[in-house]
């Protein structure tokens, strides 16, 4: 089954959502729009649904990066529950776990500070502090791309 056949299959289950074919697979809420990518395995079209999911849930956004892991569970459980049994598929749990683990490795990544290697607290949507060696830090979205951190400060005030 490709793309082509899952565009149609979703316009069918959910008219109330957009679905376009692309390069990969997300959810827009600004465009109220689900992004349908290569589908080559199983494991693509579970992420298919997942991303339905996201759209079933309504979310539009996160302001902590702790935010983001819950939206991601969420998603995860609307598209085991409710979406896959449409399409008579399952998902598993490992594979949930296996895809939130992703998140929690980017979420701990963030978190760590450049200086001290100690874990920050999170100040802004991008931006974190050390509370032992006081350096903050702005990290970029990095959820398609590796992660980079970028020092604000360097003054140690322990």
């Amino acid at each position: 089954m490709d793309a082509t056949y899952w565009l149609v299959k979703a316009r069918e289950h959910f008219p109330d959502i957009s679905f376009e074919l692309s390069d990969d697979f997300r959810w827009s809420p600004v465009a109220n729009t689900v992004y349908i990518g290569p589908v080559e395995s199983e494991r693509d079209s579970i992420t298919l649904l997942h991303e339905i999911g996201h759209a079933l849930a309504g979310h539009h956004g996160y302001d902590q990066d702790i935010d983001l892991l819950k939206l991601e569970r969420e998603a995860w459980l609307v598209a085991q529950n409710q979406i896959a049994p449409l399409f008579e598929l399952t998902i598993d749990s490992d594979t949930i776990e296996d895809a939130l683990d992703s998140y929690r490795d980017w979420l701990h990544a963030r978190s760590q500070c450049p200086e001290c290697e100690q874990h920050g607290i999170q100040e802004s949507l991008h931006t974190y502090k050390c509370l032992l060696c006081n350096t903050s830090w702005r990290v970029n979205d990095a959820r398609r791309c590796g992660l980079k951190r970028y020092r604000l400060n360097t003054k140690n005030t322990r």
